[in-house]
Formats: structure tokens, C-alpha cells, sequence
């Protein structure tokens, strides 16, 4: 079975970090250029949209215009505070989707798909939290809605001092599972979690990822340990994303993950990246170029050696073979 590779894309308004109801989409009129890119390889994209960008004329032509030309799907991605109802205090804390009332989130989550069925007469199915605040609550909305995909679990990673969840132990292969435990694969599970591809060079991964957390305190970072093992290759952390990593990177922790038995990739990204100084990634015109060319990079090894491009919503249709 040829290795599947999925493109997630958060599709979002412009104010990065910025808690506010009122938010401009402008980064969504440059993502012509980047679908160009994809189209150039046979990739397809799935653009995780958000509630800005759902409801604004402007970005809602942009991306019909991929639809209706069937080159990506239209998922969602939820950022609670602009998502009606807007009755929660803003800040850090209850911009992780975790730390919300159920009965706020089901209105929130509704809210969102459908504004994303008026807009682009499809239902979505695919999901990722804002900032990747999933949890049990979350994914019983998930369920309550009719998604099918959740992509919001990101292994390795601990985000609890942002407030959020800890999801160091999540697998990252693709697996069914019940809104009772987000982590645990049943084959009759009600959801299926496609994690965004993050790991290491080295092959063991649960030992590597002790290593690298047990060398994070103060002390030991201030030596600066975690970057002379990555430079001497003894322990390579990256993510599939053109933002955390080059397209050399990309490419390598692919091969890793290929050798390891993993038959899904899933690269990571945001829409801001696409405007100069919206995100932290990309600041400047020639920043964006070289984003752009980390991306092919990737994409050009992936086709080369006979990797399938999928949108998020096949997923379902390989759980055979998972």
C-alpha cells in the first residue's frame, strides 16, 4: 500500500495571538499561490476553516473557487473567542477549547459547521481545535455533530503550560477512538484521529522523547544540551511542517517514519504563513519564498517515490489498514 499523505492546513484570520471577536482574514487572498504549488503535484490540501473565514465574502470566493474546482476539502478549526456565542471572558485560558463549559462548546462547534455548510454547500467531517485544546468534551461535540476525523492531537507535545492538554503519550499512528479516552484505540471507536507527523530522526521514539523532556529544565537548557545532540544527530525532534522545519527535515523525518511502519503522514501548517508578518514563521517576501520551497521540496520528494495525496476526509476509507 502506497504511504497516504495528508496536508492540514489551519485556515484562520490574521491576528496571530490575538483574542479578539473582530478579525481581518486578509492572509486568505494569497493562498492562490500556494494551491498553485499543490496543484503542481497532484496535492490536496484540506483547509480547516474557521468562523471568520467561513462568514467573510472575500476568503469564502477564495477557497469555493479550490472546491468547486476539486483540488482541496473544507474542514473546520475552532478558535473560541471568535466563534459565537461570545459569552466567555477572553484570554489564554478559555482559548483552549479543554477548558470550556460542554454546553458552550456544542454552540461554539455548531455555530461553526454550520456557517462552513451555508458558505461551501458541503458538511464537514474533519476537525482540529484551535491551539489544539482537544479533549474528552471536545470530541464528544465532535461526535454529537456527525465529524468522522479528528487531527487535533499532536504526540509528544505537552501543552499545559499554555494552558492546554498534555498529548506526550498519543500515538502517532492513525487510530479509532470513543469520547470516553481521547488516547485509546477501539476498532469501533466513533472517531478516527489522524495526528499531525511529529517525531524523531532516531527510532526509538518513547525513549527519545524521555531524553528530551528529562533535558528541559533550566539548568539544562541554559547549556544548551537539546541543540548540540540535534546538531551532533543524536536526537532530531521536528514536525512535517514548513514552519518548524526545512524541507531537508521534512523529508528525513518522512523517510523515518516510512521505515518505522507508519503508512499515513499528515504535514501541518497555517494560512497566515502565506502573508509576510502575520505569523511568526514567515516575516518577510523572501521568507515566504523560502516557505513556499520547503514545501516542494517535500512535495516533490513525496511524489517521486509514488506517495498518494488524499484530502482529509479518505482517511475513513483506509481504516482497513490501519
Amino acid at each position: 500500500m502506497p504511504v497516504k499523505v495528508f496536508i492540514t492546513i489551519d485556515t484562520e484570520e490574521d491576528n496571530w495571538g490575538q483574542y479578539k471577536t473582530d478579525c481581518a482574514v486578509d492572509n486568505i487572498a494569497h493562498l492562490p499561490a500556494l494551491q498553485q504549488l499543490f496543484n503542481k503535484y497532484g496535492a490536496i490540501p484540506t483547509y480547516l476553516v474557521n468562523y471568520p473565514v467561513a462568514t467573510t465574502p472575500s476568503s469564502i470566493e477564495v477557497l469555493a473557487s479550490f472546491l468547486n474546482e476539486g483540488v482541496c476539502e473544507i474542514g473546520t478549526h475552532c478558535h473560541p473567542w471568535n466563534t459565537p456565542p461570545y459569552t466567555e471572558e477572553l484570554g489564554r485560558q478559555n482559548s483552549m477549547m479543554c477548558n470550556l463549559p460542554y454546553d458552550l462548546l456544542i454552540e461554539k462547534m455548531s455555530n461553526l459547521r454550520e456557517a462552513t455548510k451555508s458558505s461551501f454547500g458541503v458538511t464537514p467531517v474533519s476537525f482540529r481545535a484551535g491551539r489544539w485544546g482537544f479533549s474528552e468534551d471536545v470530541a464528544r461535540c465532535l461526535t454529537e455533530l456527525e465529524y468522522k476525523i479528528d487531527t487535533s492531537i499532536s504526540p509528544f507535545i505537552d501543552w499545559t503550560r499554555s494552558r492546554g492538554p498534555n498529548f506526550r503519550r498519543a500515538s502517532t499512528h492513525p487510530y479509532y477512538f470513543s469520547p470516553d479516552n481521547i488516547f485509546k484505540s477501539v476498532p469501533d471507536g466513533a472517531l478516527l484521529e489522524v495526528p499531525p507527523t511529529i517525531g524523531f530522526y532516531q527510532s526509538n521514539f518513547r525513549l527519545c522523547d524521555v531524553l528530551q523532556h528529562s533535558l528541559k529544565g533550566p539548568v539544562v537548557s541554559q547549556l544548551g544540551l537539546l541543540g548540540m545532540l540535534d546538531m551532533l544527530g543524536l536526537l532530531n525532534f521536528h514536525w512535517l511542517s514548513p514552519e518548524l522545519s526545512t524541507g531537508t527535515e521534512m523529508v528525513t523525518l518522512a523517510k523515518r517514519f516510512v521505515k518505522s511502519g507508519h503508512k499515513f503522514l499528515n504535514m501541518s501548517f497555517h494560512s497566515t504563513s502565506m502573508l509576510p508578518g502575520k505569523s511568526p514563521f514567515v516575516q518577510n517576501k523572501n521568507d515566504l519564498t523560502k516557505f513556499l520551497n520547503e514545501i516542494e521540496i517535500f512535495l516533490k520528494y513525496a511524489t517521486e517515490n509514488k506517495f498518494k495525496f488524499l484530502p482529509m476526509a479518505e482517511a475513513v476509507n483506509y481504516t482497513d489498514k490501519i
